[in-house]
């Protein structure tokens, strides 16, 4: 079997599946229609074992895109990763990640979505350290575990469940809403899906999954992955929707938003740019979810993964161009040598700031707008503006780099656009991006959202996103250098490049103590007074000893004599007493 045959073999399979999804969709939204399939597997005098799957329009249009991306992924690693010796291996992990990803949007039982939320994060894991150093590794291990909490949750979850006599929430969901336990499962929801969605406190895992294969980015890491969590909310918004808990949601996924925007901004890996970006956007949707608006985070969710995969693709292809070099200070004046994927790189970037009619203007708008007419406080409405603006910021600091600064890496280079196969695997999902945006609101929203606002608020969206323009160019134009030494005064500027020190407090935080407790222990005892006590000291207690022992077995006359004379003299003396 040749090596890149099952390159084309589940290239072909995830895109006819995607088609028949696509149609299946259409014919679900206009006849109004929900399939519940149940699958008893082992019946036991009362006791079944059932596999349900839920076929609605939300699964359908989810699992269409999620076949979609992963079919342009796989087509693009068939160049991509054409020097890796073990290519089938890589594609059955991507294989596996996507049917993971399928089980768990198709199930309405809790034990289904558990094994494909499992699924998902062990084949990340492995997708993550696939290149096999220290760096993947350590990645790795912090993916793990950061979403093995949001695993514990869930078995929690499905133990709780036992309550109410069915793993299957979708049939007592609406109408048990009220109950006090059910607020049990919803605050276990949340948390599973703030591990999975990288929301504050656990955000530090996504950018360091950026050490996974560029494909594995544009897949795992910016489309279908992280979107589990948003998925699962919007499965489980009903009985959410009074709780206190989503509100304090709302306020750490609005930070979260905030604090990718800035930190975006001081970071120079081009991979970690556009990882802290999903988490901005996954920040977002996360919001938008906690306000009770499940329609509007799925409408972001596809628009968003449409552009961020093919921004990921472009950042593989400009990777492989800079000789695996991912600093974006060595890039610049790419748009004259590679226009193609220039152009790719920069309409995905557009449409992740919103610009009119792409893909994420629809969504991004309506998100903002909505926030505008609903009864907020000013500190949540400003994090979703200034969150805006530093996505304007951070796009045209980006894009300075990359198309307008001149080329720094070395004097001789050699870059091409000719790669078809990566082309055109980016087009496919470039089309997409020009259209999703518009294609989805016309299938989804069979009605317009009612939206009422005065001018100025209304244009608060182009106001701000203005503002980020003037900043990024400005900032990418100057010395950054000025700056930050007015931030280090105040060591801000470390701050705000460590992600708020997220990474440090989800690694060193839970480890330090437990260490340094064990090092103390080592130095103290080990080392020090059971050294003395045990080993040293047994050691030299023998050691005197033995050097009595060997003068007696000497042999001398003079002393067996005298030890004869000596205990002769004591058993005399005792007699005598």
């Amino acid at each position: 079997m040749n090596k890149y045959s099952l390159c084309f073999i589940s290239f072909f399979f995830l895109f006819f599946f995607m088609l028949i999804n696509f149609f299946m969709v259409i014919y679900f939204i206009m006849n109004n229609m929900v399939i519940l399939l149940e699958w008893n597997i082992i019946s036991f005098n009362s006791m079944n074992i059932v596999m349900s799957i839920l076929l609605d329009w939300m699964s359908l249009l989810f699992m269409m895109f999620v076949s979609l991306i992963s079919s342009s992924v796989i087509f693009y690693s068939k160049s991509y990763m054409s020097s890796e010796l073990n290519l089938n291996r890589f594609i059955i992990l991507v294989l596996l990640f996507v049917f993971s990803m399928i089980l768990l949007i198709i199930s309405p039982n809790m034990i289904s979505i558990f094994l494909g939320w499992d699924g998902l994060g062990l084949v990340s894991y492995c997708l993550i350290i696939y290149y096999q150093n220290i760096k993947s590794y350590n990645a790795g291990m912090l993916t793990a575990l950061s979403n093995r909490i949001g695993d514990v949750m869930i078995l929690m979850l499905i133990s709780w469940m036992v309550n109410y006599g069915s793993w299957n929430y979708i049939f007592y969901i609406d109408f048990m809403s009220n109950d006090y336990s059910m607020k049990i499962i919803g605050v276990l929801v949340i948390l599973a899906a703030m591990t999975k969605s990288a929301q504050i406190p656990f955000s530090s895992w996504l950018p360091a999954a950026m050490a996974a294969p560029t494909p594995v980015s544009a897949l795992v890491h910016s489309s279908t992955l992280v979107t589990a969590g948003v998925y699962l909310l919007i499965r489980f918004n009903n009985l959410l929707l009074d709780m206190f808990f989503f509100k304090l949601l709302l306020l750490l996924s609005g930070l979260t938003m905030f604090m990718s925007g800035v930190c975006a901004n001081y970071e120079f890996d081009l991979k970690k740019i556009i990882a802290l970006s999903t988490l901005s956007q996954l920040g977002l949707m996360m919001s938008i979810l906690s306000m009770g608006y499940g329609d509007l985070a799925f409408f972001h969710l596809l628009t968003h993964a449409m552009f961020k995969a093919l921004l990921f693709m472009c950042a593989g292809v400009i990777i492989h161009m800079m000789m695996d070099n991912q600093d974006i200070r060595m890039m610049g004046g790419i748009s004259l040598y590679i226009p193609l994927t220039s152009l790719c790189m920069n309409i995905s970037n557009l449409a992740l700031c919103g610009i009119p009619f792409l893909a994420g203007f629809y969504s991004k708008d309506m998100i903002l707008e909505v926030v505008s007419m609903s009864n907020l406080n000013l500190f949540i409405y400003y994090l979703y503006y200034i969150s805006t603006g530093l996505t304007m910021f951070y796009t045209i600091r980006l894009l300075m780099y990359l198309m307008v600064n001149d080329f720094n890496l070395l004097c001789v280079y050699n870059l091409y656009d000719e790669d078809f196969i990566m082309l055109k695997g980016m087009f496919l999902l470039l089309f997409m991006s020009l259209v999703s945006g518009s294609f989805l609101s016309w299938m989804i929203f069979s009605y317009p959202y009612m939206i009422y606002l005065s001018f100025n608020m209304k244009m608060m969206v182009i106001y701000v996103s203005l503002i980020g323009v003037l900043m990024g160019y400005i900032i990418s134009s100057m010395d950054l250098h000025s700056i930050n030494k007015f931030l280090m005064t105040y060591n801000l500027s470390i701050f705000l490049t460590m992600m708020w020190f997220l990474p440090g407090l989800s690694t060193y935080m839970m480890n330090y103590s437990f260490l340094s407790l064990g090092q103390k222990l080592l130095k103290n005892v080990d080392m020090g007074w059971g050294e003395i006590y045990k080993s040293q000291g047994i050691y030299n207690v023998i050691k005197n000893y033995s050097i009595i022992f060997y003068v007696y077995q000497l042999n001398n006359f003079k002393i067996f004599l005298f030890s004869f004379v000596l205990w002769m003299m004591i058993i005399i003396f005792m007699l005598v007493l």
